[in-house]
């Protein structure tokens, strides 16, 4: 019986130690994020810097792996389907992960179900911006000459879905103004026709816009989030100008596969966070128009949660569908 219970007492240790001697033993080799976008964009930018802090930290190498295609659905699918080792993990955003599910009918996974949050990592405001020939000055004087010419004024987007369409759906749902939307193939071609004059209007990334807004080819009217942005704290939120309760910011966060040990998503988690609070991430991002964030896994989740159901709404009341 003393074998036998000695036996019955080392099992139970040996059961009880995993989880954090995992944890202690993590990473043990090489981890890859699954990027659904491409080399070169700000997203891009923001992952290799937390992949380069991480493998700093962990000594061991943290490789971005830039999926594309479909909307980012190829990238997420993959991620999905990946093992729930912790040495897969995906980066997706507000596109990705709340707008993809409303847009299309069937995906080969399920954002709630099939990932595991673990922060939000940045969040990066849009601007309104309007071609200065467009006799405004305001977010009001927008809205008043819209609902003054119904139907006769046009915005510019990157596509249908895009970062820069639902947002002036958003607006159009919470104002009751009659604009028309033009989708462009890409976001470079529509932001190019706003400037020259073609289309007067379109959401856009505060960094790409500020340079033309300083020179006097762009008037921005107002950004999009739900707080002033650091690179622009003098020009107020549409909330703050003429809409209260608008909001649309394009956040980015960390998942991995569901099924990923909870020690290791903790462990991950810390090391999100610590980067997030360092002055030179936040520093280096700001240049990009991020603002650093580093959430709770909870406070991601709730997020992810809210926006499928807010911008579902929207998605579903204008009747856009995938092209």
């Amino acid at each position: 019986m003393k074998i036998r219970w000695s036996a019955a007492a080392v099992l139970v240790i040996v059961l009880a130690v995993p989880g954090g001697a995992l944890a202690q033993r993590y990473p043990a080799k090489s981890i890859r994020y699954v990027l659904p976008f491409a080399a070169g964009s700000a997203v891009d930018v923001l992952a290799r810097l937390y992949g380069q802090r991480m493998s700093e930290s962990w000594g061991q190498q943290v490789v971005v792996d830039n999926r594309t295609g479909a909307n980012g659905i190829i990238g997420t699918e993959i991620a999905a389907r990946s093992p729930a080792d912790g040495y897969t993990l995906y980066m997706g955003n507000v596109a990705t992960l709340a707008i993809n599910p409303n847009l299309y009918p069937k995906l080969p996974y399920d954002v709630l179900r099939d990932f595991v949050p673990i922060s939000l990592a940045a969040t990066i405001s849009n601007c309104l911006v309007v071609h200065p020939s467009l006799p405004v000055r305001s977010v009001k004087e927008l809205i008043a000459l819209a609902k003054k010419r119904p139907g006769e004024l046009n915005y510019a987007s990157g596509g249908v879905g895009s970062a820069q369409h639902i947002p002036m759906e958003l607006l159009k749902a919470m104002t009751g103004i009659n604009i028309v939307h033009v989708a462009y193939k890409g976001l470079t071609p529509a932001f190019n026709d706003v400037l020259a004059g073609q289309v007067p209007m379109m959401t856009a990334g505060v960094v790409t816009a500020m340079p033309h807004h300083k020179t006097g080819h762009l008037r921005i009217l107002a950004t999009s989030g739900a707080r002033r942005t650091s690179a622009t704290p003098d020009i107020p939120t549409i909330a703050e100008a003429a809409v209260p309760g608008y909001e649309f910011d394009s956040w980015t966060g960390f998942l991995a596969p569901v099924g990923t040990p909870p020690e290791i998503i903790s462990r991950i988690h810390a090391e999100v966070v610590r980067i997030s609070h360092l002055p030179e991430t936040r520093e280096r991002l700001s240049a990009f128009g991020f603002d650093v964030v580093g959430s709770s896994s909870d406070e991601f989740g709730a997020l992810i949660k809210s926006d499928i159901a807010r911008l579902g709404k929207v998605i579903r009341d204008a009747g856009i569908r995938a092209e």
